[in-house]
């Protein structure tokens, strides 16, 4: 079978009817000499991602927390030493200031606590209490759970495949975004 390009349809291609063949058989009308194949990809790559996070959310808003607050604990769960808060922003992608907006209200919250370096007064070292490692271990099964059901519909040994395939490509950009931007 051949795609809406000319390129061979790939599984998923734009002639199953996702959101995103309804968005690429658009282009495809205004612009019929671009070749979608990227945009079939990323997009979905991207809606995919969008979906995901409004389901999985679920028992995060549940506990009172959101996405990246839980991000920030289980950088700090998984890791399992104490962190500094550039560490913390490098382990999750955040930036310094959210971070620290962020750690003020887990604190608060009695999931995280504070310790100052005895060397350098700037330093703070964070860790979560056990209030922080009960709520993330508490959690965590629940959101495997849900992401092992949302992965129950590919074919046997789909998600192998696709995971093979994402790593590849997250490689690859971690490396290059940076020249990809400039």
């Amino acid at each position: 079978m051949t795609g809406t390009n000319g390129r061979p349809a790939a599984d998923g291609d734009a002639a199953r009817g996702d959101t995103v063949a309804a968005v690429v058989r658009q282009w495809q009308a205004v612009h019929p000499e671009l070749d979608t194949g990227p945009m079939e990809v990323i997009g979905r790559i991207n809606r995919c991602a969008a979906l995901l996070q409004q389901a999985e959310d679920a028992p995060l808003r549940r506990a009172g927390l959101s996405r990246p607050e839980f991000d920030l604990l289980g950088a700090l769960r998984r890791t399992g030493h104490e962190l500094t808060p550039s560490e913390l922003a490098r382990e999750t992608y955040s930036s310094g200031a959210a971070v620290t907006k962020r750690l003020k209200q887990l604190t608060a919250r009695g999931l995280v606590e504070r310790r100052g370096d005895t060397r350098d007064r700037r330093v703070a070292h964070l860790r979560l209490t056990d209030a922080g490692r009960a709520l993330v271990d508490g959690i965590l099964p629940e959101q495997l759970a849900y992401e092992t059901a949302v992965l129950s519909v590919l074919a046997p040994g789909g998600t192998g495949e696709l995971a093979g395939l994402l790593a590849e490509l997250l490689t690859r950009l971690e490396g290059r975004m940076g020249a990809l931007r400039a």
